[in-house]
């Protein structure tokens, strides 16, 4: 097993409040047909064994296959999710769900992301140091999630069907949005650093939306609650 590697864990003020043990990924080749990834989060690596880690199950299509036929798994897991830090080395626009539903802990991908990364979450932080694809942060409940370049459609969105998006955490876009950011907003934050396309805020509830830049058609369309800024 690789020796695991300890990452500082920073306060607001700067102030050590433990350690995390990182996990890194480092994709083995490129990905043709997506992957369905839920399983990569602090919850699901915690308290495991690099050899353990790499033996969970992805979908690809309609077949399951290990992590590490697709990753080299390095490092170690901490105990809890609390104390573990996943860091993806490479592009992943082709992986689905990453952070899915995660309570704490930190993920930090070198690249993109696919669709749904952090859907769901209730705590932790995940930085992406790419652009992401659709449904990022949908009917996200808590935690920090931090996109460095574009997003796709329906960040912080309710899904098709539901009516209720994200209720809690911050969502922050350094570059662009696309379309139907924040649809069915209950509560949380989204800043956007760049544009966004039409229909942001579409059937709002609660929450706040911050755009810096401009946006298109249909803004705060059928809006009951919250503000955009």
């Amino acid at each position: 097993m690789t020796e695991g590697v300890l990452v500082q864990k920073k306060t607001d003020a700067g102030e050590s409040s433990g350690e995390m043990e990182e996990v890194t990924l480092i994709p083995k080749k490129a990905i043709d047909i997506k992957l369905e990834a839920d399983i990569i989060t602090p919850d699901s690596f915690a308290g495991k064994t690099t050899e353990e880690i790499g033996m969970l199950s992805v979908w690809q299509g309609p077949k399951t296959y290990p992590l590490s036929d697709f990753f080299e798994v390095m490092g170690s897991a901490g105990s809890s999710a609390a104390e573990t830090l996943i860091r993806i080395k490479g592009d992943a626009m082709r992986v689905k769900r990453i952070g899915e539903g995660m309570n704490a802990g930190k993920i930090e991908i070198e690249g993109s992301a696919g669709m749904h990364v952090g859907a769901g979450m209730k705590g932790g932080e995940i930085t992406v140091y790419g652009d992401v694809d659709s449904w990022a942060g949908m009917e996200m409940l808590g935690g920090l999630l931090h996109i460095k370049g574009n997003a796709g459609d329906h960040v912080g969105c309710a899904y098709r069907g539901k009516w209720h998006g994200m209720k809690g955490g911050r969502i922050v876009i350094e570059g662009s949005a696309r379309h139907q950011l924040g649809g069915g907003m209950d509560g949380g934050e989204i800043l956007v650093e760049g544009n966004v396309e039409s229909f942001c805020g579409i059937r709002q509830n609660g929450g706040l939306i911050f755009v810096k830049g401009g946006a298109l058609r249909g803004l705060g369309a059928e809006m009951a609650g919250g503000t955009i800024v």
